[in-house]
């Protein structure tokens, strides 16, 4: 926590010797982006002085630099008018940020004007503070994600998942935008870790009894696998065994062939079900008893989806919470690796809301990009904080470039 505190504590520090770096901050780095909350009161009480129009927020004397303060030594060419502006400008913003906090003194403020190597460098500073911000945000909201995912597999429910999945969607996008990059999904460099089994949490018995049915329903009356096929995938089921088992029940209606529990427990014994231990004979005859009686299999299999959905989100959420906690990786990196991390669950949305019949949630437009004539220089000010502009590219580079060729979408398949 040293160097967000040191960053903090700095971008702070150049704003109390130079106001004028407010306008080069105020259009991206919030109050709520600090981690102490008594930095978060100070940060406020500034960006509100300084929209009033307060006198020490105008052109100020020269600030003095780090080996000034160090000699003791300050600017002898300020007007004492100005010093009494600057001293005003000061005792303001504790008062306006003590009506928030308790025990901002003058003191503090002086340790915050130590801590700034350089006022000029003000938005260096803020970048740090929102880097900082970016990685809190998003482990909170994944935290939360995490934790709707665990009440919605009590309760039966997906809702809740869903919307807190949107929540953090939206979120990193906001986040994003105010870094200066597009929020999109980025393949992280290696896989992402899996969780491990031991961390998640037991398939109910209700749920294993549901798909056990499910495919008992599906033997006995092959012809509802037609109405499953398009939005119920192997991979939804909680049981291992059971979705190589509804893969068999894919491959033989899809080919036209009988089924009961003799021809499902020799296509099990083809695809190596049987082999690699998954399934044993006696299971797969179990399982598909083609004497049950008949079910609701449409309803069975969005029980299946719809616990599926919320399995997906868990695991999702504790691989962004992992990424939002590992403090070496860069916003624009974290936000394209969280968003990839998020990306299954829009295949399983779409198809728990065709078996549910519940209609698309209409997501709200994003803002049109602007010109670049028309940029804020505050987000300006953020981006060139960042790195240096990349030089453009030369006309005979640009002849030559490649044209892109958009990635074919993949087809849907069934389940064979």
């Amino acid at each position: 926590m040293r160097p967000l505190l040191q960053a903090e504590q700095a971008v702070l520090g150049a704003v109390l010797l130079d106001p004028g770096q407010l306008p080069r901050l105020s259009g991206w780095l919030r109050p709520d982006h600090f981690y102490r909350p008594h930095h978060a009161a100070l940060y406020a009480a500034l960006l509100k002085l300084h929209s009033d129009g307060h006198p020490g927020a105008g052109p100020q004397p020269i600030a003095p630099t780090t080996e000034d303060r160090k000699a003791g030594a300050w600017p002898t060419a300020a007007p004492t008018a100005g010093r009494d502006e600057r001293l005003a400008w000061m005792d303001d913003a504790i008062a306006e940020a003590n009506t928030e906090v308790r025990g901002l003194t003058a003191v503090y403020l002086h340790t915050l004007i130590a801590a700034c190597p350089r006022p000029a460098h003000a938005p260096v500073y803020g970048r740090m503070v929102l880097e900082g911000a970016i990685h809190r945000t998003v482990a909170k909201h994944a935290t939360r994600l995490h934790q709707m995912a665990r009440a919605d597999t009590v309760r039966g429910s997906a809702e809740d998942t869903l919307h807190y999945a949107q929540v953090l969607t939206d979120v990193l996008s906001d986040l994003a935008r105010r870094w200066g990059t597009d929020p999109r999904p980025m393949a992280p460099p290696t896989p992402l870790p899996q969780p491990a089994a031991a961390n998640q949490p037991p398939a109910s018995e209700e749920l294993l009894a549901d798909e056990e049915y499910l495919l008992a329903v599906l033997t006995a009356h092959p012809d509802a696998l037609g109405e499953l096929v398009g939005w119920l995938r192997p991979e939804d089921f909680a049981n291992p065994g059971h979705g190589r088992i509804y893969r068999c029940l894919g491959a033989l209606h899809h080919r036209g062939e009988p089924v009961d529990e003799v021809t499902v427990l020799w296509e099990a014994q083809r695809r190596g079900a049987l082999a690699d231990g998954t399934l044993t004979a006696e299971d797969v005859l179990r399982l598909c008893d083609s004497k049950s009686p008949a079910g609701i299999a449409d309803y069975l299999g969005e029980q299946v989806v719809r616990a599926a959905l919320v399995r997906t989100a868990a695991s999702a959420a504790r691989q962004v919470r992992a990424l939002a906690d590992d403090e070496s990786l860069a916003p624009g990196r974290l936000i394209g690796y969280a968003l990839h991390a998020l990306s299954p669950l829009d295949d399983i949305r779409r198809r728990w809301r065709a078996a549910s019949g519940a209609p698309e949630a209409a997501s709200a437009p994003h803002p049109a990009p602007q010109p670049t004539a028309h940029v804020p220089s505050s987000r300006a000010d953020a981006a060139l904080a960042r790195s240096r502009p990349h030089p453009p590219p030369s006309p005979n580079a640009r002849a030559n470039a490649p044209t892109p060729v958009s990635p074919a979408r993949s087809s849907r398949r069934s389940p064979s």
